[in-house]
């Protein structure tokens, strides 16, 4: 827990003096939630920060996390949200993946779904593990994507 906090810090510090640089206005909220440490900038208008679908937003998340590894020597899951982005993501995320779960229990066919980010596919598999069914991501980056498979 302690060394999750230690990672929140590090990263609302460079976090902080990137909008500095940038010249803008954001609050960070930090939190940890299960194994991770979670930042979040909210207020302002930080679209320019989520960027098209995200991208963006990832860049960010991976910078950050590379600003932790650097102070702590230790490799980050630190999660980065901006502007509500990643949450109103996953809400989506979870009612697609709901769709799908229902579809396979209908049809007994597997389900491939769209393309997805590493974040977007954790969502779907967790959905559906939740809901007693299989997923496997299939293909290469940038164009991963989850299959939904009947449990054998």
């Amino acid at each position: 827990m302690k060394q999750l906090e230690n990672e929140g810090d590090i990263a609302a510090d460079y976090l902080e003096e990137l909008l500095d640089i940038a010249d803008l206005d954001g609050d960070l909220d930090m939190d940890v939630e299960g194994d991770r440490a979670s930042v979040s900038i909210v207020g302002g208008d930080l679209d320019k920060l989520v960027g098209r679908h995200g991208e963006v937003l990832d860049a960010l998340q991976e910078l950050t996390r590379l600003a932790v590894l650097r102070e702590t020597g230790e490799r980050s899951r630190l999660m980065l949200d901006i502007g509500g982005h990643r949450a109103r993501r996953r809400t989506v995320l979870e009612g697609l993946a709901t769709d799908a779960v229902e579809k396979v229990k209908k049809t007994g066919e597997p389900v491939s779904l769209q393309p997805m980010t590493p974040f977007e596919r954790k969502v779907v598999h967790d959905v559906v593990a939740g809901a007693g069914l299989v997923s496997d991501s299939e293909g290469t980056e940038p164009k991963r994507y989850v299959v939904v498979r009947p449990a054998s």
